[in-house]
C-alpha cells in the first residue's frame, strides 16, 4: 500500500512586515526628520489625493516627492540611506532572529529557518537597516532619483494584495529568477519542488497592508501572526473589519522581549512546525 505524506522540506520561512512592525512608521519618522508635522501633512497633503481616488500607497509617496522637491531635493539616495542605519528595531527584534533560528536547531538540526521581509513602504530603509543581514529577501517600494540626485518617482511599488505574489515567490525559490514582474511565480511548480511549502511559512504583520496576506496564510495552513499597538486587540480587529477567512493564528502586542506574548507566539509556531517536519521525515525514513 502506498502511503501519501505531506511535502517534505527542511525550510521554515519567516515573513515580516516592516511598518510599525519591526521598526516604527517609517514615513511619520522621516517627516519627524525634515521637521514635520506627520499627523498635519497626511490630513493636508496626502488625505486630499485619496479623497480624490488615489490609490493610498502613491498618494503618500508622491506626497513626499513634492515635500523633497520643495526643500531643494532633499530627500536622496543617499539621506535615505543614512537613514534606514540610523532607524532603530524595535527592543528585542536583533535578537530574535538567533533565538528562533537555535531553537529550530535544538528540536531538529537539519531544520533552516529563513527570514524574509514584503512592505508596502520603503525597502531601501530596511536594506540598510541593522537588521537586513538576517533577510534572505527584502520586497518593497523603490524610488527613482532623478538628475538632481533626489526622489523623482516610484519606481516599483508593492501594493497590499501584490504582497502575496512575493509569498508565491519566496515559496518557489527566488534564486536564478530575475525580480522583473513577470514572474516565474503564476507557473505551476510541483510540490516537491517547493523551497518552502506555504504550510511551513509564519507571517507577521500589523495592519491593513498585511490581510491579503493573513488571507493566503488561512488558505494555505500557514501561520499568521497579527500585531497592535497603541490600540487595543478588540479596536484592532474592529478597525480593520477582519472576516473569518482572515484570521490570525494570534494578535499579540508589539513586544519582542524575551518572555513577551509576541515571542512565546513565535516561537510555538516555530516549534510546532518543527514537530511536524520531523514527523515527515519519520515517514519517510530519514
Amino acid at each position: 500500500m502506498t502511503v501519501s505524506t505531506k511535502v517534505l522540506s527542511n525550510r521554515i520561512a519567516i515573513v515580516f512586515d516592516f511598518d510599525d512592525t519591526l521598526v516604527t512608521d517609517t514615513v511619520d519618522s522621516l517627516l519627524e526628520r525634515l521637521g514635520i508635522d506627520a499627523l498635519k501633512f497626511r490630513q493636508v497633503k496626502i488625505r486630499p489625493l485619496i479623497d480624490k481616488g488615489w490609490d493610498k500607497i502613491l498618494a503618500r509617496f508622491y506626497a513626499l516627492i513634492e515635500e523633497s522637491k520643495r526643500q531643494g531635493n532633499k530627500i536622496t539616495q543617499e539621506y535615505l540611506a543614512r537613514f534606514g542605519q540610523e532607524l532603530a528595531p524595535f527592543d528585542g527584534v536583533t535578537k530574535m532572529f538567533d533565538h528562533l533560528q537555535k531553537r529550530a536547531r535544538e528540536l531538529n538540526p537539519k531544520i533552516e529557518v529563513e527570514f524574509y521581509l514584503i512592505t508596502c513602504g520603503m525597502v531601501e530603509l530596511a536594506r540598510h537597516n541593522c537588521i537586513a543581514p538576517h533577510f534572505k529577501a527584502m520586497w518593497g517600494c523603490e524610488f527613482y532619483y532623478g538628475e538632481h540626485g533626489g526622489i523623482e518617482f516610484v519606481k516599483k511599488i508593492v501594493t497590499h494584495t501584490e504582497k502575496t505574489r512575493y509569498m508565491f515567490q519566496l515559496a518557489k525559490g527566488i534564486e536564478g529568477h530575475q525580480d522583473d514582474g513577470q514572474m516565474f511565480v503564476y507557473r505551476d511548480v510541483s510540490q516537491d519542488e517547493l523551497h518552502v511549502p506555504l504550510t511551513q511559512v509564519i507571517y507577521v504583520g500589523d495592519g491593513e497592508s498585511d490581510i491579503p496576506c493573513f488571507s493566503l496564510m488561512n488558505q494555505e495552513q500557514g501561520t499568521a501572526i497579527a500585531l497592535y499597538k497603541d490600540t487595543t486587540p478588540e479596536e484592532w480587529g474592529r478597525d480593520l473589519s477582519i472576516t473569518e477567512s482572515q484570521r490570525v493564528a494570534n494578535l499579540a502586542s508589539v513586544d519582542y522581549s524575551e518572555n513577551s506574548e509576541l515571542m512565546q507566539s513565535l516561537t510555538l509556531a516555530v516549534e510546532s512546525l518543527c514537530k511536524q517536519i520531523s514527523l515527515q521525515q519519520l515517514s519517510v525514513g530519514e
